[in-house]
């Protein structure tokens, strides 16, 4: 319990570099903004800014006091709107935004998220360390094979083939040795089994084979019971016969219970001593059920002297049962097949770059068989050590050691809940991104260690539940593989909106500073600035947030700790389009009067004009490019565009939104009404922005994240 609810505060990858993205835009943003009320002030106070008719704004001892004061105003408005266009407060809204739908998307691909990041870390997901049972089969166990004494049997039903004291210790220890239960409905339905998925394999054989479950119950007393345990592996109890003899029966795991057994019944019924000759066909026997994708089961007992058990109820609460010199009853193979699909989702997985890794209690040849089946291994000879590894041998090695070969391990046969911590612990250290899938309690520590824990829905218990972020309601390893697919959306609807939003920053940043060191006036005033950053921050957020996954993500190698927010194909994007826009409306800024054949026109008029052209034209260009940024790294940017109607929506809103204002809210932002022609100016500038991104997708991009150039060129320079 302390491991668990141990809580470290840790921030999951994405988080850690929106942080770094977010100081890194507003540090520009500020020093950009102060930049340009230096130069803005500087200008005014010194008689180098002018009025549109050509007469300088402020002249020392002419100016009016409450004039300099309203004029130095403005221009703090200015700096003060740069700051606000520049941070971007939208951020955290994308975020929240697009994990709030993908959380209730995910809803319906049976996944139920407890915790919104774990959406997002999803994503960046490199490995997924699965249970076996349940997840990647059916958990439909049946009882197919097995050997009964030293003799094989195929049908349960064929019961004569058994001599009646090794049937009747049979059928005693499984109907004793139990926490499960047979119902037989009075009206001759059906039987109802209950318990464990293997328990209840067991018990069905059993009632094939004659077992009258609550008869045999009655007929003995518990004396102690010792529940099944996943470190040892068996589960045993005392049972009180009605001839006052003790027999203490056993059930576990098939290769340990066998190596505890001395002896077994032959056809019979006499006591054989267990030879060599004899462990070495039992051990074949198991071998061959296991390679058979078969869970391998022992079932054995031996007697005891009643006047040796605990008297007191202490005492007996305190003895540990005998679990030497058994007697060899059965071995059990139950066959639970892989789920439909899941040998696709692995592949899907592997293709995503995502290693999918096994963590099994069964041994090592029922998981080698399970993983060949689905897909976890390639081939036999994948299935060496340390691809394919026991839970001891793991657990025997030096912390530095498991890292070593943690990459390395596929497989991971007869392992404890604390293996599956340490699997975990070692991969997290080697820069992994780790998902893990548990159902029981034992497995809490793990879930909670892992930066992403899956918990079972259907099998999982309350504890495992509740240390997970994401719990599978179908316990279906095809619903994990969509929760990576969702988590790749999400991050990839963040990288969308952050591209969007650098090609507006970088884009009005620079056209009002270059304009306000060189003509110390500025295009886009306070009231525009503030609605473009609405159509940046809000609308764009609920736009590209939205968008539903694609099959295109999961071609994707996985996104690690390490790796940029900001890649070099959205670094290409987002530098052409803000270059087309600053140098296309900085042309209009200072030779728009002349293009727009305005020069006739009463210089107020006249650039007011050129204004409100340049403030269309940049929000019309945000409206088209808003379209890009749907598929960064896609040639055709429309498509699936049909599915998403709040992006079509809100691209909608923004276009109606902006006709209003420049048609009838003038006053309010500082433009004039435009004619039609220059409404096909500005559309014709922002569709332009459509064959450029075409254009610009055609130039490669190196590998090399752009910021490693960088820490070369520092090392460089220091050395």
């Amino acid at each position: 319990m302390a491991s668990i609810s141990e809580d470290t505060g840790e921030e999951t990858p994405l988080q850690v570099r929106l942080n770094g993205v977010a100081t890194f835009i507003g540090m520009i943003g500020l020093s950009v903004a102060v930049c340009v009320l230096v130069v803005l002030l500087v200008r005014y106070f010194t008689g180098h800014t002018e009025n549109t008719n050509g007469t300088v704004r402020f002249q020392a001892g002419k100016t009016k006091f409450g004039d300099a004061i309203d004029g130095a105003i403005k221009i703090v408005t200015v700096a003060v709107t740069i700051v606000v266009v520049a941070v971007p407060e939208g951020l955290p809204l994308a975020v929240t935004l697009t994990l709030a739908y993908s959380m209730r998307k995910m809803m319906a691909d049976k996944a139920l998220v407890r915790r919104l990041s774990a959406c997002e870390t999803m994503g960046s997901a490199t490995t997924i360390c699965s249970d076996k049972t349940g997840t990647l089969t059916l958990n439909q166990m049946t009882v197919v094979e097995a050997y009964v004494g030293e003799k094989k049997i195929d049908s349960a039903e064929n019961n004569s083939e058994l001599s009646p004291v090794l049937s009747s210790l049979l059928i005693e220890g499984i109907a004793g040795n139990t926490n499960g239960s047979v119902y037989v409905p009075e009206s001759g339905g059906d039987v109802e089994v209950s318990g464990s998925p293997t328990e209840k394999a067991i018990l069905f054989w059993g009632v094939k084979l004659g077992m009258n479950f609550g008869v045999i119950r009655s007929k003995s007393s518990v004396l102690r019971a010792f529940p099944f345990n996943s470190e040892k592996k068996r589960g045993g109890i005392a049972l009180k016969m009605p001839d006052a003899q003790v027999h203490i029966h056993w059930k576990g795991a098939a290769e340990i219970v066998l190596a505890l057994c001395t002896q077994y019944i032959d056809a019979t019924d006499q006591l054989v001593p267990m030879d060599e000759d004899k462990v070495k066909f039992f051990k074949k026997a198991i071998e061959n059920m296991a390679a058979g994708s078969l869970r391998c089961v022992a079932i054995a007992y031996r007697t005891y002297k009643l006047e040796e058990v605990p008297s007191g109820e202490d005492q007996l609460d305190q003895w540990a049962l005998p679990e030497n010199d058994l007697v060899l009853l059965a071995l059990v193979g139950i066959k639970d097949p892989c789920r439909p699909g899941v040998k696709d989702a692995v592949q899907l997985c592997q293709n995503a770059g995502v290693k999918v890794r096994m963590v099994t209690g069964d041994n090592l040849q029922t998981a080698k068989a399970i993983a060949l089946e689905s897909g976890i291994l390639s081939s036999d000879a994948d299935a060496t050590e340390p691809n394919l590894i026991e839970g001891k041998t793991f657990r025997a090695l030096s912390d530095i050691e498991r890292e070593e070969i943690a990459d390395k391990i596929s497989v991971m046969g007869r392992s404890s809940p604390n293996d599956k911590l340490l699997l975990v612990q070692a991969l997290r250290k080697k820069g992994h991104v780790v998902a893990v899938t548990g159902d029981g309690t034992n497995d809490a520590p793990a879930l909670h260690e892992a930066d992403i824990g899956l918990a079972m829905g259907i099998s999982g218990t309350e504890v495992a539940k509740e240390s997970s972020d994401i719990i599978i309601l179908d316990d279906n390893f095809a619903s994990v593989v969509k929760v990576v697919r969702w988590g790749r959306s999400v991050y990839a609807n963040i990288q969308k909106f952050i591209q969007f939003q650098l090609t507006v920053n970088v884009a009005a940043l620079i056209i009002n500073v270059v304009a306000a060191v060189s003509s110390g006036d500025v295009p886009l005033n306070a009231v525009q600035l503030l609605w473009v950053n609405l159509i940046m921050d809000t609308l764009g957020a609920l736009a590209l947030a939205t968008e539903p996954p694609t099959d295109h993500l999961m071609h994707r190698s996985p996104v690690g700790r390490r790796e940029p927010l900001i890649t070099n194909i959205m670094w290409r994007n987002l530098l052409i389009q803000a270059l087309y826009q600053v140098t296309v409306l900085l042309i209009l800024h200072f030779q728009g009067r002349s293009l727009l054949n305005l020069e006739d026109s009463i210089p107020d008029h006249a650039n007011k004009v050129k204004n409100s052209l340049i403030f269309n034209s940049f929000v019309l260009c945000q409206v088209f490019n808003e379209f890009n940024a749907r598929k960064p790294d896609e040639y055709n940017i429309f498509k699936g565009i049909t599915k998403n109607y709040l992006f079509m929506g809100i691209v909608g809103l923004t276009v109606i939104l902006q006709v209003i204002i420049i048609e009838f809210l003038g006053k309010f932002t500082s433009t004039v009404k435009l004619n039609w022609s220059q409404w096909l100016i500005s559309v014709i500038i922002g569709f332009m922005s459509w064959p450029l991104a075409v254009f610009g997708k055609l130039i490669p991009v190196p590998e090399t994240p752009v910021h490693k150039y960088f820490q070369r060129f520092r090392r460089r320079q220091t050395s």
